[in-house]
């Protein structure tokens, strides 16, 4: 008897095995004709597959295209290729190749409405102009944040929009020597850089909700980039040290516009590191919210070109840091409200009768020694900085200077 069971329960568990198999998509994709849709009954198909030429792959909401874990899962290309509604899932884990979800290379491809788990990168656009990806959302693998990947990249792509994507954990959305795109409306938390401008040109992110990143938006070597209406809040320190915890930052970048953001509860609100590098193309940095955060505006070093103007700083621990023993006497400060400036305005046009000035004494010492930065607003350094302004030891360092500061907010907060 038990002989005759083995076979029968041994033929039963290969067939299973057999139908439990993913079935390819591409021989799918290949019967699709020129232009045509291909809807995927709910189940799990095999990738990796290409798709070259134009057509629509809908995923209906059950489908799911699942790598195998090598290389990338799916790759556009050519012109006019739209995926949506699908779950793409276990790409590659190799980041010299760029193991992605989805590969996109060519033009006027749509993106949208996907869900993109345990992959390497998510939506992957190389050389892709005027394309979209949108409504998508990422789920990084548990690895070190260093060795996850992005979850939308852009290389050498021009005139593309990402927006109303949704990323948890992954590194980072980063702009790489792309041009003219619109990065809008997304959300990102847990990540390195919320998003990450590199040798990149005109373009405009706005309306970013970017939470508990390790920094929200950074540009390093760019030109012409508009920051406006995003909010970034609880930036956190790298892990091991390295650079973190700030909202926005400026490094070497020329002609950037910061309008309308609200940077609240950051380590650093905004950190400027020799930006402008041309002081002809000068950055301004106006109608900001920047609130409750360690320091307002940080400066990397001494510096000038920087316009900033009608801004509100309310809550922070302090307002200005120049690290290296420098001013920022050099940059324009304009119709900004300081929450600590103690003058008066007696003619009541909203406009302080005298400067708001911000002086580096011993109580600053953080700025010049960041292991000190555990002490700050300890007893011992209050303690300083109270005999210091009793008695001062020497003349304190003046790091900015503002003439006309308004006395009420002017960005609507409170």
């Amino acid at each position: 008897m038990t002989t005759r069971i083995l076979p029968l329960l041994l033929a039963l568990l290969l067939a299973g095995t057999a139908q439990a198999a993913p079935r390819p998509l591409q021989p799918l994709i290949d019967a699709t004709p020129l232009g045509g849709t291909l809807v995927l009954e709910p189940g799990t198909y095999a990738g990796p597959a290409v798709i070259a030429r134009p057509m629509t792959l809908d995923g209906g909401g059950g489908a799911t295209l699942d790598g195998g874990g090598s290389g990338t899962v799916l790759s556009l290309e050519g012109t006019g290729v739209t995926v949506q509604n699908l779950r793409v899932v276990n790409s590659g884990r190799h980041q010299d190749l760029l193991d992605s979800g989805i590969l996109v290379r060519g033009r006027y491809h749509i993106v949208k409405d996907n869900v993109f788990e345990d992959c390497l990168f998510g939506v992957n656009l190389q050389q892709a102009d005027h394309s979209v990806v949108r409504r998508n959302r990422f789920d990084a693998r548990d690895d070190d944040p260093a060795e996850r990947g992005d979850a939308i990249r852009l290389w050498y792509s021009m005139d593309n929009v990402v927006q109303d994507n949704v990323a948890v954990g992954t590194r980072d959305l980063s702009v790489w020597y792309s041009n003219d795109n619109r990065i809008v409306g997304n959300r990102s938390t847990g990540a390195r850089y919320g998003l990450r401008f590199m040798h990149a040109k005109r373009n405009v992110a706005e309306r970013n909700v970017l939470e508990r990143n390790m920094v929200g938006i950074f540009a390093i070597h760019s030109e012409g980039i508009q920051i406006r209406g995003n909010r970034i809040a609880r930036s956190g320190a790298a892990p091991g040290g390295g650079i973190g915890g700030i909202g926005i930052g400026l490094k070497e970048s020329d002609a950037i516009t910061v309008t309308g953001n609200e940077v609240l509860a950051n380590a650093t609100g905004l950190y400027i590191d020799v930006s402008p590098n041309d002081p002809e193309s000068p950055n301004t940095i106006e109608g900001n919210r920047v609130a409750y955060n360690g320091v307002a505006v940080r400066f990397h070093s001494d510096g000038e070109g920087n316009r900033i103007r009608g801004n509100d700083f309310l809550g922070n621990f302090g307002a200005v840091a120049v690290e290296g023993g420098g001013s920022a006497l050099r940059h324009e400060w304009a119709g900004n409200h300081w929450d600590t400036y103690e003058g008066f305005d007696r003619d009541g046009n909203g406009v302080g009768d005298s400067p708001f000035e911000v002086y580096a004494h011993a109580d600053r010492l953080w700025m010049d020694l960041p292991v000190t930065q555990f002490f700050r607003a300890s007893p011992m350094l209050e303690m300083l900085d109270f005999m210091e302004r009793l008695a001062p030891f020497g003349s304190p360092r003046l790091l900015m200077r503002e003439t006309a500061p308004a006395v009420r907010p002017v960005t609507g907060a409170s």
